[in-house]
């Protein structure tokens, strides 16, 4: 591996080279997110919310089919999640009403809120947001679930959301599955795959709590103090005051 055996103070910056080494896809957008379809189903619990993105440039159906599905939201409503969020690309919302259909009130995971939209031009950074802080203070921190483009992953590690990264075979090229291998190995996402989504979902509460206290002793007072969000901005050359 690119990044085996190096020095975790190194591993940021290797992190970002190999992320800026592949085209960013989070922002190019080119539509008014669609209206939000809500099963509008009442919660007691604090709002914690999935985020799923396909991005913007290549349809990822299989990765919508296995989110938005009795057994995935079956495992969100297990870990305490109230809302699905997915934002399913341009062609894609024919797929996401039927799937939601089949979801419906009667079966496993019904209690879950799912909502989606196809592309938003002002980007996705306020929907990793929202899976940060579940959109107000009594809310609690849920995931990401993303396909591995570049961009998104950049977006998401900036935020500081724990991060399901699920590369997309349909593409000719592997760039995406040698990525998500490079930086789950480093435990910086989880490497998700499509046929035990719920499976990432229980890695990913577990690396919440590493994040939180995210990088190790030996990487330095300053950086252990800021965290893994405030070690990308650094890296980055932005402040960190």
């Amino acid at each position: 591996s690119l990044i085996r055996g190096l020095r975790l103070d190194r591993a940021v910056d290797t992190l970002l080279k190999l992320l800026l080494s592949f085209s960013s896809d989070a922002s190019k957008t080119s539509e008014r997110p669609t209206t939000l379809n809500m099963t509008d189903l009442p919660s007691t619990r604090p709002r914690k919310v999935c985020f799923v993105t396909i991005g913007a440039t290549a349809s990822f159906s299989s990765l919508i089919r296995a989110t938005i599905s009795s057994t995935f939201c079956h495992a969100l409503e297990q870990n305490q999640y109230t809302d699905l969020i997915v934002q399913y690309g341009a062609d894609g919302n024919d797929l996401f009403q039927s799937l939601v259909q089949e979801v419906g009130p009667g079966g496993e995971g019904a209690g879950i809120n799912v909502s989606g939209f196809g592309l938003d031009t002002s980007g996705l950074a306020q929907y990793m947001k929202l899976a940060k802080t579940g959109g107000d203070d009594s809310g609690a921190e849920g995931v990401v679930v993303s396909h591995a483009g570049s961009g998104t992953i950049l977006d998401a590690l900036r935020i500081d959301v724990p991060l399901i990264v699920v590369p997309n075979s349909e593409l000719l090229d592997n760039h995406q599955v040698e990525l998500a291998e490079a930086l789950a190995e480093q435990e910086y996402v989880v490497h998700g795959k499509l046929e035990d989504l719920p499976q990432a979902l229980r890695d990913a509460e577990k690396l919440r709590v590493r994040q939180n206290t995210w990088p190790p002793v030996n990487s330095g007072t300053h950086r252990q103090s800021k965290g893994l969000a405030g070690v990308v901005d650094e890296e980055m050359g932005f402040s960190v005051e």
